[in-house]
């Protein structure tokens, strides 16, 4: 599924954490797919199977995830909310891009034109004035 990095200082279950959303939010794990068992993922990762649990509690506090005693931990349906958070880290990314691409002399005007090339291009739509 992924592998932790036991050299990062980050602790092992936010890593969990990270990776489980990352897979959510690309759609690799699709809506109601059943996550690994805690057993199952705890040995595939040989991490402590605790430590796995409590990164699924993480991850269902958190509304990414679902659990059904008895049954297992399941993906929720939650595309808007995935999207609100893809657009929110698109947005950070955007804004490192521009402050670099101004410090390097980029104008306000270029800019624009970029910005109205890519819009015609994605929605197929008219020019600024």
């Amino acid at each position: 599924m992924f592998e932790v990095d036991w050299k990062s200082r980050t602790p092992i279950y936010e890593q969990i954490v990270e990776k489980i959303k990352e897979l959510i939010i690309k759609e690799v794990l699709k809506e109601n797919e059943q996550l690994p068992s805690v057993r199952a993922l705890s040995k595939e990762l040989s991490v402590n199977p605790n430590t796995i649990q409590k990164a699924y509690r993480e991850l269902e506090r958190e509304g990414f995830i679902y659990s059904i005693p008895g049954k297992g931990n399941f993906v929720v349906p939650v595309k808007a909310k995935i999207n609100a958070k893809k657009l929110s880290n698109l947005k950070e990314e955007l804004k490192k891009i521009l402050q670099e691409a101004f410090f390097l002399g980029l104008s306000k005007e270029e800019l624009m034109e970029i910005v109205d090339e890519v819009e015609s291009k994605t929605k197929g739509g008219t020019q600024r004035d």
